[in-house]
């Protein structure tokens, strides 16, 4: 017997089979629930479960508290359902969101950005306009049925027609079933296959208030993507630009960046490192770069926050501005899940 699951406040609905997880069927159902690790460990698909009945298998409690769960917090990926169920979840698209297709893609190019980040861009067919929001994600369907998801660093508006390319920021992950290949084997012409687009990560463009970008990493891909948008549709808000790395060299597109900052005069930029080593010669902002946003903002209550990168990061920075007044209904995330973090 299947159930039915709805999600306010976009008012999407679909079906679960018996034994079927929440997570699994809205991605078979084209509905966009967020999600990372698909396995209980990192939190991504988290959600608030209204009302209904559920079952949640085995978790791990960085991924969800018990003081989360008394809440009525719920893990998608984890979660079979006993009866019908509406949950809460602001990140699911509505329900004319842009259609996911599965495609195969030639690998254009590749260029070493710094010692451990590939940016690869894809050529789309040019018989398949995909349609996507700046800020969305592509999933790459390997031969053994496993998938990995990368960020679209590149705006919509981009993708020429006739021949649409995609630009991705991967970041090597050694013995990485995926990335080895990117920085191995892989060459230019190679075919791949992927589906698109996922995710609810993109610029709420209904609000007026002034924005917190936080990046970690390439977790700047996405936030390149939306600072492309808003050149494009003229969207002048205040937006602060935070971008963390350990050393210089990991803001792999810090020239890029500096270069938008003429053309952008609403956009701040405060990079941030942690680890810089005396041959680095920093002389910017270190420590932790979530914590930089508050050493210059203690009040959030007027801001929106987007945020993306390491799931440290996205979780410290969720648990902080919080409790410095920032809505949580105002804090958009996309926490980028390796391997190494369902450990």
């Amino acid at each position: 017997m299947a159930f039915q699951v709805s999600v306010q406040p976009s008012g999407r609905s679909f079906n679960v089979d018996k034994d079927e997880t929440i997570l699994t069927a809205g991605i078979r159902q084209g509905v966009g629930l967020p999600y990372g690790c698909k396995d209980g460990a990192c939190g991504s698909c988290k959600c608030l479960k209204v009302s209904g009945e559920i079952h949640m298998s085995a978790y791990q409690s960085k991924a969800l508290s018990d003081e989360e769960l008394a809440k009525g917090m719920v893990l998608t990926c984890r979660a079979t359902v006993l009866s019908d169920v509406l949950l809460e979840s602001r990140q699911v698209t509505s329900a004319d969101a842009f259609p996911i297709r599965k495609m195969p893609v030639r690998i254009a190019s590749l260029e070493k950005m710094s010692h451990d980040v590939m940016c690869i861009t894809l050529q789309l067919p040019s018989t398949e306009h995909m349609q996507h929001h700046a800020g969305q994600y592509v999933e790459f369907l390997l031969r053994d049925g496993s998938r990995r998801a990368y960020s679209i660093a590149n705006a919509p508006h981009t993708l020429v027609a006739g021949a649409p390319v995609i630009e991705l920021h991967i970041r090597h992950m050694p013995g990485g079933k995926f990335t080895d290949h990117v920085f191995g084997a892989m060459k230019e012409k190679e075919i791949q296959r992927i589906e698109a687009p996922f995710g609810g990560f993109y610029l709420r463009e209904d609000s007026d208030k002034p924005m917190v970008l936080l990046a970690s990493g390439t977790g700047f891909a996405p936030i390149k993507a939306l600072l492309e948008h808003m050149q494009h549709k003229n969207i002048h808000r205040p937006a602060r630009l935070y971008w963390g790395g350990r050393r210089p060299a990991d803001l792999y597109m810090n020239d890029w960046v500096t270069a938008q900052l003429p053309l952008m005069p609403q956009l701040q930029y405060i990079p941030v490192v942690s680890d810089a080593l005396p041959e680095d010669q920093w002389t910017g902002r270190t420590g932790f770069v979530h914590a930089a946003v508050l050493q210059d903002i203690a009040d959030l209550s007027g801001h929106q926050v987007y945020a993306c990168g390491a799931p440290v990061v996205i979780d410290a920075a969720q648990r902080d501005y919080l409790a410095h007044g920032l809505p949580a209904e105002a804090f958009f995330a996309d926490s980028f899940t390796s391997e190494a973090d369902k450990l």
